[in-house]
């Protein structure tokens, strides 16, 4: 996702089907053991029709000594896993990876392309994602330049002399989103989705979470090692003595985690009216006159703003006093620990290098990725727009779109039907949640108004002056939305991306091009196919509106409790059994998921498997009435439509991977994924003929379901 995407995930309005950027790897852990007995699928469709041959699955890669009914992951991957081992620059391995990829040789092609053509008019698209990629590809310049374009920022961060100046500093950090201290945006009100709004939220932090900086286990005390080792190495780099650096290093370490035990943790970061506290600028400056308010907002462009939206007060309050308390050389280390981490992809090697060594600690991966990889995805992270036009009119057919759209229309149809007959819920929050439903907005493939880069100056120069001035570019365009209507085009992912998000805010559901193939969608593969994938993941995008968050907003994007109360314990006491379900999975020894941080993710996994379910019923009715239905590679069309499903998750990730995962990703480890929404559906216990002795096999009084 794009940097300032990141910073509106944390306020809770914006949930994607998978995180970007995660890294994956390890043979993943079972979730129950294998049956020794081989098993047959049993297809029970009423009147099984011919037997053709498939397109969009491989029966070989289905493990036939696992019973479906005893542990589905390993039965539909099994094979699979075992013929795909873990490439050594991953940290995981899935489906996702081949389809990203094959998106990647695409985009390789049009960047490659871009950057070979030295007469582009200046000022288009094409010069700046061209000029961009040939910049960063440009090694032997990064070397010969060493830290030169880097110096006027070390400089600023020296020449301050006072708190005034580390003000002034703090907000240089962020315009160069740097995430140092406190993070600052503009989003919608989450009460007032038609204004915008600033919000003022926790950060500082550089490790993945507050709680690596303060669990005492072996695996924490490991990587806070590692991450010294690499602050000190980076500071001696920065031609520091080994003892100024090592000291220099234990100095942010300690700032960070004094911030980090100020930090709310990632579930309470889930309620969205405990980080919704509204005030005035001016009450705001009295409560932390140390962050310079008075002084930071008009620098950025936002004298007009006279109320905030604090995140997480105690956390600012502590940020104010450390500002104060801690001396002002320890806050000049620390910003400029903050810089070069930052920005160490576009130094020369020796800081590459060392950034990956502590990854490796963190991710697990042996190797280090290609260059023209790790280029690619900074590139589209940059100019996601400009070079999604380029990426759109190479790889995006408008006969997919027109797929896509109609397949949403018959899943938002199927969750319309699903509302309406729900025992549990009251005419009243029906009628509501109908509402909701009918006024979600749908964008598929790439948006209709694209943004307007003729702002940023981009040049073959430089790779880290370019990616300053692009950071320095988006920053100015988030700020630059306050006092003004609703965006209502905006996009949080880039065209290529191979992922969707649901935006509670302007409660639409958004599914860029890159996700818009197989193993997702295949226009040759049979119906069953694509709504187990796409159909799934458009299920799950829609229920996420209604999940414990997004069941908080109503149909205009405001947070807002539109439910009756008994509606409301209802729903809670549903989701709670999908959360102690979760919580009891373990992919590791001693790791466990953690049902209430990836509650929302599994309940739209659960609703958006069901709704893909109906919706492909009502397709399969369209097509064949009461006739035979056609079998593929010999399984019915239920059958495939799971398989499907499993197939989209199938993933081999290494323990390290995990263990980050468990402990920071809102989405539940893949093989959970695959096997937690099954276990709790009679429709998949039908489909392979799944008895009560089976282990995916869930007592009646013991299965959840809400949507």
């Amino acid at each position: 996702m794009f940097r300032t995407s990141a910073f509106l995930l944390t306020l809770g309005t914006a949930a994607g089907l998978v995180l970007s950027g995660c890294a994956s790897s390890t043979p993943v852990a079972k979730a129950t053991e294998p049956t020794a007995a081989p098993a047959t699928a049993t297809a029970v469709t009423a009147s099984a029709g011919p037997v053709l041959p498939g397109v969009g699955l491989d029966p070989a890669n289905i493990d036939k000594s696992v019973s479906p009914c005893d542990d589905f992951f390993q039965y539909a991957s099994g094979t699979w896993l075992k013929n795909n081992p873990i490439p050594a620059a991953e940290s995981r391995w899935s489906s996702w990876n081949t389809l990203i990829n094959q998106n990647e040789a695409v985009m390789r092609g049009i960047l490659e392309e871009s950057a070979s053509n030295t007469s582009a008019t200046k000022g288009s698209n094409l010069q700046k994602v061209g000029d961009y990629y040939a910049s960063s590809m440009d090694s032997m310049a990064i070397e010969k330049a060493g830290l030169k374009y880097l110096q006027p920022e070390l400089a600023r961060i020296a020449a301050v002399k006072d708190l005034k100046g580390l003000q002034t500093a703090l907000v240089r950090a962020q315009r160069l989103q740097t995430r140092s201290v406190f993070g600052l945006g503009v989003n919608q009100d989450r009460k007032k989705s038609d204004e915008y709004a600033l919000y003022l939220s926790q950060g500082g932090l550089t490790l993945p979470d507050r709680d690596y900086y303060l669990k005492d286990d072996a695996r924490s005390k490991g990587i806070r090692a590692a991450y010294t080792t690499y602050l000190t190495n980076t500071f001696k780099m920065l031609g520091e003595a080994p003892a100024t650096a090592a000291k220099n290093a234990a100095t942010v370490l300690r700032i960070e985690t004094r911030l980090a035990k100020a930090s709310k943790d990632r579930v309470a970061l889930r309620d969205p009216y405990a980080n919704y506290n509204k005030m005035t600028v001016a009450e705001a400056n009295r409560l932390y006159p140390n962050l310079g308010l008075t002084a930071m907002l008009p620098a950025l462009s936002l004298s007009s703003a006279k109320e905030v939206i604090v995140g997480q007060p105690d956390f600012l309050k502590e940020a104010n006093t450390a500002l104060k308390q801690e001396s002002l050389a320890d806050w000049k280390t620390y910003l400029r620990a903050h810089l070069v981490n930052s920005v160490s992809s576009a130094l020369p090697k020796a800081y590459v290098d060392e950034s990956f060594r502590f990854q490796q600690v963190l991710s697990g991966a042996k190797e280090q990725q290609p260059r023209w990889k790790r280029m690619l995805r900074a590139t589209d992270g940059a100019l996601g727009e400009a070079f999604g036009q380029l990426y759109v009119d190479k790889a995006f057919t408008p006969e997919t779109k027109v797929k896509a759209q109609e397949m949403v229309a018959n899943i938002k149809e199927a969750m319309g039907e699903h509302i309406r007959g729900l025992e549990w819920m009251s005419a009243a929050t029906k009628e509501e949640a109908l509402k909701k439903l009918n006024a979600f907005t749908v964008k598929i493939g790439y948006p209709d108004k694209w943004k307007d880069y003729s702002a940023l100056n981009i040049s073959r120069e430089s790779y880290l002056k370019n990616m300053l001035a692009a950071r320095e570019w988006e920053s100015k365009d988030n700020l630059s939305r306050y006092g003004k209507p609703i965006d209502r085009s905006v996009w949080g992912m880039t065209p290529p991306t191979v992922n969707a998000y649901y935006n509670s805010s302007l409660n639409e559901i958004v599914f860029p091009a890159g996700i818009m193939q197989p193993p997702f969608f295949d226009p040759k593969a049979d119906d069953a196919v694509n709504y187990g994938g796409m159909g799934a993941v458009i299920g799950h995008e829609i229920t996420h509106g209604f999940d414990d968050r997004g069941r908080q907003s109503d149909a205009q994007g405001n947070l807002r409790d539109w439910w009756t109360k008994e509606d409301a314990d209802e729903f809670t006491k549903r989701a709670d059994m999908v959360g102690a379900q979760y919580s009891a999975f373990q992919p590791l020894d001693s790791v466990f998921v953690n049902g209430k941080l990836t509650m929302g993710e599994n309940l739209a996994d659960f609703g958006g498997l069901a709704l893909a379910y109906s919706a492909l019923q009502k397709q399969l009715q369209k097509q064949h009435g009461s006739n035979p239905r056609p079998q593929y590679d010999g399984f019915s069309p239920e059958q495939r439509f799971f398989l499907a499903w499993a197939q989209v998750w199938r993933t081999n990730a290494r323990p390290e991977y995990i263990r980050q995962q468990v402990q920071t990703d809102p989405h539940s480890p893949a093989q959970y994924r695959t096997n937690g929404p099954l276990m709790n559906m009679p429709e998949f216990y039908e489909a392979f003929g799944c008895k009560d002795q089976g282990k995916m096999v869930r007592a009646q009084n013991e299965r959840a379901r809400i949507w």
